[in-house]
């Protein structure tokens, strides 16, 4: 596993983090974050924007992969193309239940989705 994936994963078990927190925050050291703006820059953007709009997992790897200066565009094409053809949380969300799947176990697959192809 991947220190970036271990990070995200501690994040998700034992931390608070939101789902964009939790991509950004694997990533902190490299993009020249502290934890502490880590969190402030995340907070409002999990649950979609806090209104199920543009999934928190996908924001935040849109930051990171701005910051590490990858093309953002192939990111949000890829996690898309991967999830059944959305991007929104309240989409994302409706079509995992559909499958009976639960969402802690869902948003969490997307924050290791999202961590996984900003490696690659």
């Amino acid at each position: 596993m991947s220190k970036h994936l271990d990070i995200a994963k501690e994040e998700r078990t034992n931390g608070p983090a939101n789902c964009c927190q939790a991509v950004i925050l694997a990533y902190a050291d490299e993009i020249g974050l502290s934890r502490e703006q880590a969190m402030k820059l995340g907070s409002n953007f999990g649950a979609g924007m806090k209104c199920g709009s543009v999934c928190g997992a996908i924001t935040g790897g849109l930051m990171v992969t701005g910051m590490l200066g990858k093309d953002g565009n192939e990111f949000r094409k890829a996690m898309k193309d991967s999830h059944g053809g959305f991007i929104d949380c309240k989409d994302l969300l409706k079509a995992s239940a559909e499958k009976g799947e639960d969402k802690k176990t869902h948003c969490d697959g997307l924050i290791f989705d999202a961590v996984k192809l900003i490696e690659d």
